[in-house]
């Protein structure tokens, strides 16, 4: 795999801006809402505690990403030593072929690599191996690099056996479904608030009957509603799953300038709220909420995890970075800010307004009695900020949940060989209407971050990159030697800390597994 060329790096500050708004997402829109469950003092100490154990687990996919490289370079340099040996023996005439060292049909090297397969070595032998100067090989510096992106799977690839392999696609693929789901019900609750006239009241609440009248004269319920959106939502981007479509990087552009536009105005609003009080049927302000409430900790585990999620996207996010001497510093400034924007965020929420619904944004829907035409605009700015940002995003998890599902069942190398409907109908089909059945019977925004970010957001988060860590620091330790320093390591080095990673994890399983069976 060969290195990204100078014109598809970009700046730092660029890696940082990416990072920055790709953890910022759908799980903020959700955090307010669980951090007013936990109390202000408990849910702040439980952001911070999170965004830590998230930054920890960071470190350790970079320092795979590095180990990754590190075995690609290895492999290169052993195809060069051997082709300028065999290279050699031809000019000198010699009938013997002599052999590199450490490369042969029955090398252990390959069987160092946990889950490796016999097609690596032949991978190798491309025209980017036969360019490569060998003393750049020869450098002790250049074996742990980022220069290669290197995906997750593919790291998972090259350092798990063929069960652990299974259990992370199964993992990435339920995570992905939980994505989806999140996406519907979002994009769907807030067309149908939008909608309704019953939620442009000022005191319509998170618990109202689903089963009033949408409109006053209407035969439609807020429920009927709901599922009316829900189907129209994945009806129309639903097809883009049979085919293969890329966000464009003007699409992308876009959705980030609405998150922020849409981020900085509901902080605005809620602290407007705070500095010029108001009083309605519902909120009487100042608002005094509760301190500490153990019984909230377990839905905002589930939502922290998930609004804190970036594990999966780092290789595409961090290896176009042109300067990466910085990077660890990068990545530290990056979690300090969310963790702040995060607390501003909810903060600013618990304190403005006394219900918080499922999704934020739902707090800012037009109401009635709005007489201002700028800030009727704003508000349904915010009511439908859902709507623009995740229809972006909807058709690349679903083509990517259908990719992944395919590798889980399917064999990779003989793809072409399963018929049409299997390979174009049925696995497109497989990643969209699972989602749209769980959307179609519930609209808790919450129950599906929770239960997303604690269930199949652990894995992501927090059990895959210990499993990768360990196995590529005994892989490179034993291909590479221990003289050599990766200088993308992790700071949190031991087993200490992988093993700290893993009593969390149990424990924030135990939790939330509690809480829902009561």
């Amino acid at each position: 795999m060969p290195p990204r060329s100078a014109h598809e790096e970009y700046p730092t500050w660029v890696g940082f801006v990416f990072i920055f708004n790709l953890i910022v997402g759908t799980g903020a829109l959700a955090l307010p809402s669980a951090f007013s469950h936990a109390g202000w003092i408990l849910g702040s100490l439980a952001i911070v505690v999170l965004a830590f154990m998230s930054y920890v687990t960071v470190t350790f996919v970079i320092e795979t990403m590095a180990c990754a490289n590190a075995v690609h370079n290895w492999k290169r340099l052993q195809f060069i030593k051997r082709d300028r040996v065999i290279e050699y023996d031809e000019d000198s005439n010699v009938e013997s072929l002599v052999e590199a060292p450490a490369v042969s049909d029955n090398d252990e090297s390959d069987s160092l690599l946990a889950g490796g397969r016999a097609g690596d070595a032949d991978q190798l032998t491309d025209a980017s191996i036969e360019q490569t100067p060998l003393n750049i090989m020869y450098s002790r510096k250049t074996y742990y690099t980022l220069s290669s992106k290197i995906e997750l799977g593919e790291m998972a690839n090259m350092f798990f056996g063929r069960t652990q392999r299974f259990l992370f696609y199964f993992c990435l693929a339920v995570y992905l479904y939980g994505d989806l789901s999140i996406y519907s019900a979002a994009v769907a609750k807030s067309l149908r608030d939008v909608a309704c006239a019953h939620n442009h009241r000022a005191n319509a609440t998170d618990d109202d009957d689903s089963t009033e009248r949408c409109w006053q004269d209407g035969l439609l319920t807020r429920l009927d509603v709901y599922r009316l959106c829900l189907v129209a939502f994945v009806a129309v981007l639903g097809p883009f799953t049979f085919f293969n479509v890329q966000k464009t990087k003007y699409l992308q552009l876009l959705t980030v300038l609405f998150r922020w536009l849409a981020f900085t105005v509901m902080i605005s609003i809620a602290i407007h709220r705070l500095l010029a009080p108001v009083s309605d049927s519902s909120n009487t302000l100042p608002i005094t909420p509760k301190r500490a409430d153990l019984a909230g900790i377990p839905y905002l585990i589930g939502t922290c995890i998930y609004s804190f999620m970036c594990h999966h996207s780092l290789p595409s996010l961090l290896t176009p970075i042109a300067n990466k001497g910085r990077l660890k510093a990068l990545v530290s400034l990056d979690y300090v800010l969310i963790g702040g924007f995060y607390l501003a965020l909810a903060l600013t929420g618990i304190f403005a307004f006394a219900d918080i619904k499922d999704l934020y944004t739902l707090n800012f829907v037009p109401s009635a009695d709005q007489a201002n035409g700028l800030l009727k605009v704003v508000e349904y700015f915010l009511a439908l900020f859902p709507v623009f940002t995740l229809s972006a995003s909807f058709p690349i998890v679903a083509i990517t949940l259908r990719n992944n599902l395919q590798t889980l069942f399917l064999d990779a190398a003989q793809l072409e060989a399963y018929n049409f409907f299997l390979r174009r109908v049925f696995f497109p089909l497989l990643a969209i209407l699972p989602p749209l059945i769980v959307c179609y019977f519930t609209e808790s925004v919450s129950n599906l971050v929770g239960f997303t970010g604690c269930y199949a957001g652990t894995g992501i988060q927090y059990l895959i990159p210990v499993a990768l860590v360990l196995s590529a620091r005994r892989t490179c330790d034993n291909m590479i030697g221990r003289g050599i320093v990766n200088e993308f390591h992790s700071p949190f080095t031991g087993t200490v800390w992988p093993m700290l990673v893993i009593g969390w994890t149990i424990a924030c399983l135990v939790l939330v597994t509690i809480d829902l069976a009561i």
